[in-house]
């Protein structure tokens, strides 16, 4: 599977908490030559017929180039793209199956149109071009795939899988607990997408974790370096979408703060490289099982106070851009310049 092939990593539901801190005047980026333009894969796919699968195989290698060669063997399992043969066989009977035509039906029914999240992409990567004028704009390509991957990013694409956004409410996720929980599959909805999209393009292409991250700091200073640069590019999107919390989660956060620093320093994890014991305060779940009562905790503690970390540290230095920020690869001194004390 090729490296930059990345299974779903998720947000929260959207509720509540407008979230985020706009002390910083927000450029213009008016100027910026961007307009993101979603390619319809799904669309095309849905509209194929079993007799017409070999020209349209032909004609979606030629089309779809990377994203096509990536989509058949990893994300539908569908064959290897150098046996066209097989390919066309097993894409004549996908199409045809009473599973593949329900989801088609629900794709079709929750995006007639991407209108609004081409505007959307538009304004966050304008942003992007302001804070990342190097970084040269990939073809958009949404598709649906029976929930394998959610924004895979590889070769001048970024895929947006609708199946893996259809709603809350979607009839598809509840038959899915096993592989997917159900406090993650309430977060697949519309409004994800966009922060979705910039999240994966962040931690993929322009803010890859260094491998030299391997204390509870290190990995804490880096997680809230993506949320602030999401702070920057989508400056009217909720933290709670941006971290992936309830509003519950959030409110939970934010009134015990100062408890759950208190509690990182009482057990020595800032320094810790435990990684299985550090994995409990990055990864997704419902709650942290170690703090709180009747589970009504946030997840994803080192990250939320990484978030604060990194924020403060802005906010003590206001001459400090961000692209310094995320050029300071020393934890312990953007710790120590934040004055970071839990509050």
């Amino acid at each position: 599977m090729p490296k930059k092939i990345m299974c779903f990593a998720l947000f929260a539901m959207l509720l509540g908490f407008a979230g985020c801190r706009q002390e910083r005047r927000l450029p213009d980026v008016d100027h910026i030559p961007v307009e993101i333009k979603v390619e319809r894969f799904d669309q095309a796919l849905s509209k194929v017929r079993p007799e017409e699968v070999s020209e349209a195989n032909a004609r979606w290698s030629s089309t779809y180039g990377a994203f096509y060669a990536d989509y058949i063997p990893f994300m539908l399992e569908a064959g290897d793209p150098q046996e066209a043969r097989t390919v066309e066989k097993n894409l004549a009977y996908i199409v045809q199956q009473k599973d593949f035509l329900a989801l088609q039906a629900a794709v079709a029914k929750v995006y007639p149109d991407m209108a609004q999240q081409e505007k959307e992409l538009t304004q966050a990567f304008k942003y992007v071009k302001y804070y990342f004028p190097n970084y040269s704009i990939p073809r958009f390509i949404s598709f649906f795939s029976g929930f394998s991957v959610q924004v895979p990013i590889g070769e001048g694409y970024v895929g947006i899988g609708l199946d893996m956004f259809l709603g809350a409410d979607s009839e598809f996720y509840p038959a899915l607990v096993k592989t997917i929980p159900r406090y993650l599959s309430k977060r697949f909805a519309p409004a994800y997408i966009t922060p979705r999209v910039v999240e994966s393009v962040l931690r993929q292409e322009l803010l890859p974790q260094a491998e030299t991250d391997n204390n509870t700091l290190q990995h804490m200073v880096y997680e809230g370096k993506v949320l602030l640069a999401l702070d920057s590019i989508l400056p009217h999107t909720p933290d709670t979408v941006k971290i992936g919390y309830s509003g519950a989660q959030m409110k939970w956060a934010k009134a015990y703060q100062p408890e759950i620093w208190a509690w990182f320093l009482q057990e020595d994890l800032l320094y810790s490289t435990d990684y299985l014991r550090m994995q409990r305060y990055f990864t997704e779940g419902p709650f942290t099982a170690e703090l709180g009562e009747n589970n009504e905790s946030a997840p994803k503690l080192g990250t939320y106070l990484g978030w604060q970390i990194v924020r403060q540290y802005m906010q003590q230095n206001p001459e400090i851009s961000l692209a310094e920020l995320l050029d300071n690869s020393d934890a312990q001194d953007i710790l120590s310049k934040s004055k970071f004390k839990g509050k």
